[in-house]
């Protein structure tokens, strides 16, 4: 699956079991029997998709797929299973960004209630799904956004027992029609955070003791539906709770678990943005290869153009680092433990990383397709404007880079790299020659990989650290089971105890293929960067300085796991070059952004250069990809 294009009227799903194949096949026929002209049209016209909504009750899709084993009430088909809610998610984003995301908000607005002790909630979910109803999350508002810490949703406690709730929520898919809305709210009688203050000093846990989530229906008298804020087939309300009767068993968490709630609803739902540009780009290649591939313009057709040739081969490779990538993060979610939170950096790269390759992509490819690409048979406008607001979904960019960073020094530095510190001390080695730089920190750092195993015997400190990135290896998940932890995933805090194994090993295992190796010479000179000229205190407040940090780290993990996949599936050596040529490129080029900003150091600025390095160039391999990539015209086209 991850060696070419997902191809919907080919594909087999194999790796599932039959009930779930034949839920993703008859998904897939639903999409091609009403075929594309439908598709656009109702996209055009804005239709609310109850048609696609009376086939999700009628099969029980929703049911049977969001559905977490310990509601299911026996039925063995019913599991929360990463791995085929990431095959629905590119199916949806393969389709329409719109069918999409009513199933990504269903998933977003049943995260706090699964993951609550409120076991009448549970039931009433349970039952809603089977009934065919879709659900929703309202955490935003309108004046507050992303700061939840100010909400003006306010519960005013009754006499007796249970509140009133009144307050507005913004920007919350499904608000029209959800059977439940997960709602975020504050008590009246007790303070609100200062969300200034939080920024900097954590709050005490009983200042949290007035927030709480609970559930809303849309349907009732109180609950004010206000209007659509999206011009878009898609329903995104603003609504208003007026003296909405909240009764106690509608709580469904107090306190600082329903921050953690949140989060780890985020941590969730995020994950599937990945998978939804993943299935628009794959949909959206195949228009652009076929017209491009048999539109002849001067006499050659447009795939012979040099500059088109660069686009396509690029876009492609990306394309298959974006599946690479996607596949084996499935498997590091679902391989979660309470020790093992790994995935909370890679869930935000899949959110983050693979929507922006997705945009690029995209992009590229428009400029393949130029004014073909905005005609009203095609799904390549649904792309693009889809594309466009991912990467903004779930969470910024910039917020997700943020989250990224908290993990930056325990992925950089294993343990057994310890003795990189010593370039610290150094005379000279934050302005040394390049050379010398590189000669002394390979020195250190094989030593360091030699020799702590060693020391970590002798030293008990250093041995609990040592064993503390030593995690059991991740295998492929695509059994047949319920990801359970990811409804007990606890506080949302304690990043910084998070430890990751050797992130190397990997690299070296490919250094055969000439761009991964050079990739790899970029990631130990940022890894240098790191030791002798670390950020300063000021630098590390300053958002747009760290966002330049954050874009070469963040490149890293995903080249890794990239690789990981790579050796399971047994990839195409001349695809990961070029996937790799892009990145080299890519990494060279954010090395400049970084040595260009205004408060970069001398010492930044200098090692900064270290890492700009030319891509190994060699056309028989470009022109290998390139011929895969046009061997996909006319292998696809969604029925008229």
């Amino acid at each position: 699956m991850t060696g070419t294009l997902f191809n919907p009227k080919t594909c087999e799903f194999a790796e599932f079991d039959a009930e779930t194949r034949r839920l993703l096949r008859a998904t897939v026929d639903w999409f091609e029997r009403r075929g594309k002209a439908a598709l656009k049209r109702d996209d055009r016209e804005r239709v609310w998709y109850s048609d696609f909504l009376d086939f999700v009750k009628r099969e029980r899709v929703f049911a049977t797929f969001l559905t977490p084993a310990a509601e299911a009430n026996g039925d063995p088909n019913k599991r929360w299973d990463t791995g085929r809610i990431a095959m629905m998610s590119k199916i949806l984003g393969f389709y329409g960004m719109s069918y999409w995301y009513v199933w990504q908000v269903t998933i977003l607005g049943l995260g706090p209630i699964w993951q609550s002790d409120n076991k009448a909630a549970k039931q009433r979910a349970a039952a809603l799904l089977d009934s065919g109803e879709i659900f929703a999350f309202g955490l935003s508002e309108k004046e507050h956004g992303a700061d939840v810490y100010s909400t003006d949703m306010v519960l005013k406690p009754k006499r007796g027992g249970g509140f009133t709730a009144t307050g507005g929520k913004h920007y919350i898919g499904n608000g029209n029609l959800a059977g439940m809305v997960s709602v975020f709210g504050r008590r009246a009688d007790k303070p609100i955070i200062d969300s200034a203050q939080a920024l900097n000093v954590k709050p005490a846990q009983e200042d949290y003791e007035g927030y709480l989530f609970f559930v809303a229906d849309s349907k009732h008298k109180n609950y004010k539906l206000r209007r659509n804020v999206v011009d878009s087939q898609m329903y995104v309300a603003a609504f208003d709770l007026e003296n909405y009767p909240v009764a106690e068993e509608d709580v469904l968490h107090r306190g600082e678990a329903a921050f953690h709630a949140a989060m780890n609803t985020v941590n969730v739902g995020k994950f599937n943005l990945g998978f939804g540009a993943v299935g628009a780009c794959e949909h959206a290649f195949y228009e652009s290869i076929t017209h491009a591939e048999n539109r002849i313009l001067f006499g050659h057709r447009v795939t012979e153009f040099p500059q088109v040739r660069s686009l396509l081969t690029d876009s492609y490779a990306r394309l298959i680092g974006m599946k690479l990538y996607s596949e084996r993060a499935i498997d590091y979610l679902r391989s979660a433990y309470p020790e093992d939170r790994r995935y909370l950096l890679f869930n935000a790269i899949e959110k983050m990383t693979v929507t922006r390759q997705g945009q690029r992509v995209i992009e590229d490819l428009a400029d393949v397709i130029a004014a073909r690409g905005f005609e009203n048979d095609m799904y390549f406008p649904m792309a693009m404007l889809g594309l466009f607001g991912l990467p903004r979904l779930e969470g910024t960019v910039h917020v997700n880079m943020a989250l990224s960073l908290k993990f930056l020094a325990n992925y950089m530095f294993h343990p057994s790299d310890a003795g990189l510190a010593a370039l610290r001390v150094l005379p000279g080695a934050a302005v040394a020659p390049k050379v010398a730089v590189r000669v002394v920190s390979s020195a250190l750092s094989w030593s360091s990989r030699r020799l702590a195993p060693r020391a970590g015997a002798a030293v008990p400190k250093l041995r609990a650290e040592l064993a503390a990135a030593e995690y059991p290896e991740v295998p492929t998940r695509r059994d047949a089971t319920d990801d359970e932890f990811l409804f007990r995933q606890g506080p949302s805090a304690g990043l910084g105890r998070i430890r990751f194994a050797d992130w190397r090993p990997v690299f070296e295992k490919f250094a055969h293929v000439p761009n991964v190796a050079v990739f790899l010479e970029q990631a130990l000179a940022f890894q240098t960067l790191l030791t002798v000229a670390e950020p300063t205190a000021e630098q590390q407040r300053d958002v747009d300085f760290l966002f330049a940090i954050g874009e070469l780290f963040t490149a890293i993990p995903y080249a890794q796991l990239i690789l990981e996949q790579a050796a399971i599936d047994g990839a195409d050596a001349a695809v990961l070059d070029q996937l790799f040529d892009v990145f080299v490129r890519e990494f060279a080029k954010n090395a400049l952004a970084l040595h260009s900003k205004p408060n970069a150091t001398k010492a930044q600025q200098a090692r900064a250069l270290d890492l700009v390095r030319r891509p190994a160039t060699d056309a028989a391999r470009f022109d290998k990809v390139l011929a895969e990539a046009r061997a996909h015209a006319g292998t696809y086209a969604m029925n008229p």
